[in-house]
């Protein structure tokens, strides 16, 4: 088992040649992931996901379970956050990684500037959550999500109510 604390400047993006993620251990793999999540100038984050990933994790952003489905959810919730503040956007404070899986701990910080269809309207607050996200790789790509956060904790720093089941 590999344990490591990583600072939070993101690993040194692979170019994007396919060959290249294969060779990429599952760790590395999720660091540059983590690194393309935080560069908002284009989409380079879908290359580290596999076309079939699924996202377990739906509590608020709601896309369906199905292969494929998570690339959209996830291109929602990035579009709901900026990050344009020194320190905002997703920072890896621990890795641990054991054959193609890897769990990160996530600190994740941004303003609600945009609007999602599962959301309130945006409410220009700022947040600062903890999250814990497992990744398993395969072939050099994510195929699958599972997540937990501190949503109590977002939903009070953005002034949100607590949602009901719809």
């Amino acid at each position: 088992m590999q344990h490591t604390t990583t600072a939070t400047t993101p690993a040194t993006p692979v170019t994007s040649a396919p060959t290249l993620a294969l060779a990429l251990a599952p760790k590395q793999v999720v660091l540059d992931f983590i690194a393309a999540l935080n560069d908002r100038s284009g989409q380079d984050w879908e290359r580290y996901l596999a076309a079939d990933v699924i996202d377990h994790n739906k509590i608020i952003f709601g896309e369906e379970e199905t292969p494929g489905a998570a690339i959209e959810g996830l291109r929602q919730q990035l579009a709901a956050f900026s990050t344009g503040a020194p320190g905002d956007g997703f920072h890896a404070e621990q890795l641990i990684a054991e054959g193609d899986e890897v769990v990160a701990r996530l600190r994740v910080r941004g303003v609600h500037t945009g609007y999602h269809p599962r959301m309130p309207e945006p409410t220009g607050r700022r947040c600062d959550v903890e999250q814990i996200w497992i990744f398993t790789v395969r072939a050099g790509r994510i195929a699958e999500i599972r997540a937990v956060s501190d949503r109590l904790g977002m939903f009070l720093q953005l002034g949100w109510d607590w949602p009901s089941e719809d």
